[in-house]
């Protein structure tokens, strides 16, 4: 019936990737104690913020398996838009069109970050915005969307500063910032290059599992705990 769907209204069928990826995720299960899921921290850089015309160029990841960070097993990638005509993104992630010139297409970068990341969850820091772009990229090359589900370290911040943070009232200070940098200051946690996939993937693994070491220590055992603590959707 969806394949008949699909013919009426001139959609492509999904590449067959996605449906392997998809597969991966039909039986998933909220239920398990956080160590024993697989997590993949991503971070991407952008030509901009506009979620209608700019482009993915960087793509950094790297894996967290027994919630520790597995050495070796990353993934980076720059990704040639279709411009590469510096804007103002450029003074910010300094990546240049002399070097998108001789990056690999988002064709060929897509399907390879997509097997790296397995039946892995993806964890990134305001993930919605960088999940738009990778599913809009999905769209486009694959014909459908990346199905592992997230988790937002932005919003466990949120969650944690909200806990450190009540007054004798019961009142909670908001005007605490939940930019990576600036959790990186107040979590005093180790720096790694800003504006950088690989190194902004690095810097956002070493916040969630700071996060989820303190949500464990508040009796949150489990994926369907931590996705309610941070009032985020899960799978």
């Amino acid at each position: 019936m969806l394949t008949l769907l699909r013919k009426v209204f001139g959609l492509r069928e999904p590449h067959p990737i996605l449906r392997r990826n998809a597969q991966l995720f039909t039986d998933f299960n909220q239920g398990r104690p956080l160590h024993e899921y697989c997590f993949t921290v991503f971070d991407t850089e952008l030509t901009g913020l506009s979620r209608r015309k700019d482009q993915l160029i960087s793509i950094g990841a790297v894996r967290v398996e027994n919630l520790q960070i597995i050495p070796g097993e990353q993934f980076h990638s720059l990704i040639r838009p279709d411009s590469i005509q510096p804007n103002s993104a450029t003074f910010i992630h300094r990546i240049t069109p002399e070097q998108l010139e001789d990056a690999p297409p988002l064709e060929d970068v897509l399907p390879e970050f997509i097997e790296f990341c397995g039946n892995s969850l993806l964890v990134g820091h305001f993930v919605d915005l960088d999940m738009h772009f990778l599913n809009k990229a999905a769209e486009k090359e694959l014909g459908g969307s990346i199905s592992n589900p997230s988790i937002d370290t932005m919003r466990l911040a949120r969650r944690c500063q909200k806990a450190q943070n009540k007054d004798f009232y019961g009142g909670c200070d908001q005007s605490a910032a939940c930019n990576l940098d600036a959790l990186v200051e107040e979590f005093n946690l180790p720096k790694f290059k800003p504006h950088d996939a690989l190194e902004d993937a690095l810097q956002t693994a070493y916040l969630f599992l700071y996060l989820v070491k303190k949500f464990r220590q508040d009796g949150i055992a489990t994926l369907k705990e931590l996705y309610g603590a941070g009032r985020q959707r899960g799978f």
